[in-house]
């Protein structure tokens, strides 16, 4: 049946469909007073996501756009730098970081183990002339559905006192609880087509007073994403640029239905989607790739045994028109990754599961009792 696509990967990610509606008025002028009104509520509405009251600014671009713009603006050639790298996009950061002409010290781990917060401690703790300019690290790993303790590394980071954090929230911003000013995370990026509900073509980069300091000496170059014109423009609810204007006005309504659901509640419906959808993987015999404990509420990444990753992909796909991530890189054809963040409910879960269930009985590679994988999931449901 065609337009019944169901999308459960990381993004893009479903989309409501008041957001639709919205996205889809008559564009309106980007200087006007209407579109600045526009602006003031997002950034009151963005502030309250990240739960810091520095300055969360909006590019017309990607999450790799937010995260370049992170490391642009407050580094300089030359620098050193810690990189957490167990996935695909940790392994992207140094390869930007690179690029930019700093000194990369990498602290990596295997893909689908968390980095190691103290490994960042023991190399800040040597690092007595204070070289290290900052710590550039992936909450969630997308690539492996892993998460990883942000907040005891940025803890580590506050205690070295020259260093500051720098954390892709791609996928975990939304999904999961990250206090920004809390946790003492110096900059945050993400990007609208994961947790915040929208299309691609936004992306966020929030500011604390520390990035900002660090913005005074950073020399890389920049012009689009400078963010000190964003900083400056922001202010008058406005932007340097032309922006995405209708992705705007889908954000404002995405932010207002993620308002009316509370935070607590939007974490803890991404905590119960994890589980559901790690119980019923076991239930049907699939193994986790993510460490014990160290599950994405984002993505559930399964590595299943004697199954080609691929042609279950490809068989949901065909009979259900539910699309599943696959495998990155070396991981291509030995993993698949479930999607449950941003616009997600139980229904979606139970019936991706049930999809799932039903391809591997028809395969003939199903390792359990049929129906015990959807059973597992309602359980963990509640």
């Amino acid at each position: 049946m065609q337009d019944k696509l169901t999308l459960m990967i990381p993004g893009p990610t479903p989309v409501p469909e008041s957001v639709l509606k919205a996205m889809g008025r008559h564009p309106i002028g980007h200087r006007s007073g209407d579109f600045q009104a526009v602006v003031q509520r997002t950034t009151e509405q963005l502030k309250w996501l990240h739960q810091t009251d520095g300055d969360v600014l909006v590019i017309t671009g990607s999450g790799t756009a937010a995260m370049e713009a992170g490391i642009i603006n407050t580094l300089s050639r030359g620098d050193k730098v810690l990189c957490g790298d167990n996935g695909k996009f940790g392994e992207r950061w140094v390869k930007v970081a690179r690029a930019f002409g700093l000194d990369v010290e990498v602290i990596s781990a295997e893909w689908g183990q968390p980095l190691n917060p103290e490994a960042f401690r023991d190399a800040l703790t040597a690092d007595t002339n204070k070289a290290i300019r900052a710590v550039i690290l992936t909450h969630s790993e997308t690539s492996t559905g892993v998460i990883n303790d942000l907040e005891t590394i940025s803890g580590y980071v506050r205690a070295h006192g020259t260093a500051i954090t720098i954390a892709d929230c791609v996928t975990s911003l939304g999904a999961t609880d990250v206090p920004m000013d809390a946790w003492g995370v110096d900059v945050v990026a993400s990007g609208s087509q994961k947790g915040y509900m929208l299309p691609p073509g936004l992306s966020f980069v929030a500011m604390g007073e520390r990035a900002w300091q660090a913005y005074e000496r950073s020399d890389l170059p920049k012009f689009y994403l400078d963010l000190g014109p964003y900083r400056k423009t922001a202010a008058k609810n406005s932007n340097p640029f032309t922006p995405a204007v209708n992705l705007y006005l889908g954000l404002e309504v995405a932010l207002e239905m993620m308002q009316q659901e509370g935070l607590e509640a939007i974490f803890a419906r991404h905590s119960r989607h994890r589980a559901a959808t790690q119980a019923g993987m076991k239930a049907m015999g699939l193994p986790l790739f993510a460490a014990e404990g160290f599950g994405s509420p984002a993505i559930t990444a399964v590595a299943p045994e004697g199954v080609d990753a691929e042609q279950l992909r490809q068989e949901v796909k065909k009979r259900f028109d539910i699309l599943l991530a696959g495998g990155q890189d070396h991981l291509k054809g030995k993993v698949f990754r479930i999607g449950h963040l941003g616009f997600v409910c139980d229904r979606d879960v139970i019936t991706a599961i049930a999809a799932i269930e039903t391809t591997l009985q028809s395969l003939g590679l199903h390792k359990g009792t049929m129906g015990s994988g959807v059973a597992a999931a309602a359980d963990a449901l509640g």
